[in-house]
């Protein structure tokens, strides 16, 4: 529509160009008939009839040429512009000498009079220099009492041109009377003033790109004034129709340089205001839209989306609901990729989010990276939870971020409307139900009114989390692996703990998700890198085995950008050997094979080991086991608990074992606390065991002080089994 509409304002313009031309064009064209039956067309009235039609032409010129002088008197004032206060002071002149030669022409009975040849003259030499001299004096800007100045100037020169004529000197009286000598004198001025006219033409052409339409105009006026010069001097006549027509071209003449004059000091500006309306006009809708609309996702934004609330809460009695969305971890991919990365992401969010909504569903992106979907009438629940449905399915697909392959989660939480909600409180529901999605499979959740008690206690950890890691309140616990074949310590897990100064002990399940979700994730994962490997050259100086530190890497830590240098230099630094550092995954770290086996083969050049940690509670394809270059498994607690109990546990573990095995890879078995869990494990070929049969995690002083205590009940409890043989890792 707003295509057509230019398109219509411009074949608009263009028809008002053709008729300009033919403005100018068609009197020329009536030249032909004039020049070929001038004659015949004269006999058409009779002699006398050309005195009244020519003073019929002198009167329409006399109105012409007072206008041009009034309206550039007028406009003067706002435009304070020489070259318009000269343009219309000559005019004045024109139109005083004009109205002086009609006087004069009709007080003598319609009789042509010296007074009147000369008058015409004078005109026409006016005519043509004041012209040529405007358009070659440079423009500048005048002030008010110049307008005064210059018209009583004009004034004054007719009033002293007639006197001259009406009451010459004695000197000069022979020479103005001599009629044969003003006839011959009046050919010679037509001919300069056409000359003139010329030279106006040429110089008028040098600016025609600048301003063509007034420069086309003008050009026009100088080009009949030079035919009406010719006609003058073809028409010895005063009373024949070639001075008729000479009138006619200088009346058409004068007409164009007052379009002219129109068109630069009203038409123009009036467009050029028009224009700047009309931008104006756009910039305002620029910047509502702006003001309502995200920058990276062109979708509605927060301020929309409480104005719509406002206004269409309460409008009807329909079921409302606000649907939260969120992608998972966003602030630890965020800081991770970068934000440039993060922004490509959410627009192909939106992007999906758009091809899948329904046409009266409105979906808005707020300012935290967070989309919410208005519907303002809902049929039944479950046409929402379809709708969960349909967009979870819509992010199965990873997002390809340019060299990041991501996976889109969502979290989605859903609010239902009550009639004592505000906008902001069922925005705010909604988060909350969002938000509490995140820790169940499913990932969406109708809200619940318990869910805000549990949110303010979240939103304030998030807060203290932030300055825990400034106040050094965590601190690392180690818990000893045991290799089953040689009974000796041989590595140790770091565990991060937070004391908090009035929360005491936070557990890790607590405070590790908001992390995650924060983004503190990075800064809190390199502490730990670094606190560990100084831990593991600290118990090498005090004379301990040297035992290699496992350490757990975040999903936000995977994507950051720097993370094989910042491993390097931390082992620089440190002057830990890298095979004493085994880095640690989860499964479902694995889903985006592409990018993660380049990560862990430049990691793995460094000379560190990897392991993948609660190996079997992922959803991960296990083709990433040929392709990754992992060193390690280790079996999660949650088969381990029940191994001797279930019998599904039992076959899943002894597959796992059976699987790392013909892959040449070790395997760790977490969480034993029993004596009949450590003989199955045995059995079955496991290499490492750890969990609170052995050791509970302890800190690192107390691991310093006890080593030889924790290491003589490991062979101890080994030594049941009798089954400790010489093994290297």
């Amino acid at each position: 529509m707003y295509g057509g509409l230019v398109l219509e304002k411009r074949s608009y313009h263009q028809k008002i160009e053709k008729i300009e031309v033919w403005y100018i064009a068609l009197p020329l064209l009536l030249l032909i008939p004039f020049i070929v039956y001038g004659n015949q067309l004269y006999g058409v009235y009779k002699e006398e009839s050309y005195i009244y039609l020519n003073l019929i032409m002198q009167i329409l010129i006399v109105v012409f040429t007072m206008a041009i002088a009034i309206h550039s008197w007028l406009v003067f004032s706002h435009l304070f512009a020489s070259r318009t206060l000269y343009i219309g002071s000559l005019f004045f002149v024109i139109a005083l000498l004009e109205m002086s030669n009609i006087v004069i022409f009709s007080a003598n009975a319609l009789q042509t009079s010296y007074i009147n040849v000369w008058l015409h003259l004078v005109m026409r030499l006016c005519l043509a220099i004041g012209v040529l001299f405007i358009i070659l004096k440079p423009k500048k800007q005048l002030t008010m009492h110049y307008r005064v100045y210059t018209y009583g100037f004009s004034f004054l020169f007719v009033m002293f041109t007639l006197l001259m004529l009406s009451s010459p000197p004695m000197s000069i009286q022979p020479f103005i009377e001599d009629g044969d000598w003003v006839i011959i004198a009046l050919d010679k001025v037509h001919l300069i003033a056409a000359i003139l006219q010329g030279v106006t033409i040429y110089i008028l052409s040098k600016h025609y790109k600048k301003t063509p339409k007034r420069v086309m105009w003008l050009m026009s006026a100088a080009l009949y004034l030079i035919i009406s010069d010719i006609f003058f001097v073809i028409g010895k006549d005063p009373n024949e129709i070639w001075n008729f027509l000479a009138l006619i071209y200088q009346f058409y003449a004068y007409y164009l340089i007052l379009k002219a004059i129109y068109y630069t000091s009203v038409e123009k500006p009036y467009q050029q205001l028009l224009k700047i309306k009309q931008d104006l006009e756009h910039s305002q809708q620029e910047l509502r839209f702006q003001a309502y609309h995200d920058d990276i996702t062109q979708l509605p934004n927060e301020r929309l989306l409480l104005k719509t609330l406002k206004e269409d809460l309460h409008a009807d009695k329909a079921q409302k609901a606000v649907i939260a969305i969120e992608i998972d971890r966003l602030a630890t991919i965020s800081a991770s990729i970068g934000i440039s990365y993060s922004n490509k992401m959410m627009k192909l969010v939106s992007e999906r989010i758009q091809a899948i909504l329904p046409p009266h569903y409105f979906a808005t992106k707020l300012r935290e990276g967070q989309f919410v979907v208005y519907i303002d009438d809902v049929q039944t629940q479950e046409e929402l939870l379809q709708f969960c449905f349909n967009l979870k399915n819509a992010m199965k697909k990873p997002l390809q971020v340019e060299l990041f392959s991501l996976n889109g989660n969502l979290n989605i939480g859903i609010a239902l409307h009550e009639t004592s909600y505000s906008g902001e409180e069922l925005l705010m529901h909604a988060q909350l139900a969002m938000r509490e999605a995140s820790q169940i499979p499913q990932r969406f959740l109708f809200y619940k009114p318990f869910m805000s008690s549990g949110m303010a206690d979240r939103i304030i950890m998030e807060q203290e989390l932030h300055k825990a890691l400034a106040h050094q309140e965590f601190y690392l616990e180690y818990q000893p692996q045991v290799n089953l074949k040689t009974g000796n310590i041989e590595s140790l897990e770091a565990l991060v703990r937070w004391h908090h100064p009035t929360r005491g002990f936070v557990p890790p399940d607590m405070f590790i998700p908001i992390a995650e979700e924060s983004g503190l994730i990075i800064p809190l994962g390199k502490w730990i890198l670094e606190t560990a490997c100084c831990q593991a050259k600290a118990w090498e100086a005090q004379g301990l085995p040297q035992m290699k530190v496992a350490v757990n890497l975040s999903l936000g830590q995977l994507f950051q950008q720097d993370l094989v240098q910042m491993v390097k230099g931390i082992l620089q630094q440190t002057k830990l050997e890298p095979h004493y550092l085994q880095l640690e995954i989860t499964e479902s770290m694995t889903m985006n094979i592409d990018q993660m086996t380049q990560l862990l083969h430049e990691l793995k050049a460094l000379g560190i080991q990897i392991a993948v940690d609660d190996f079997g509670t992922g959803y991960s394809s296990l083709s990433y086991l040929k392709d990754f270059p992992i060193d390690c498994l280790k079996i999660d607690r949650a088969f381990v608990r029940n191994i001797q109990h279930n019998p599904n546990d039992e076959a899943l573990v002894s597959m796992i074992i059976s699987m790392a095995k013909h892959l040449r890879l070790k395997v760790v078995a977490e969480g034993i606390e029993e004596v009949a869990q450590l003989a199955f494990l045995m059995d079955g070929g496991c290499d490492y065991i750890q969990g609170y049969l052995f050791s509970k995690p302890i800190a690192a002083e107390q691991l310093t002080e006890t080593f030889q205590e924790l290491h003589s009940h490991a062979e101890e409890i080994l030594g049941q089994f009798k089954y400790v043989e010489e093994y290297m890792i």
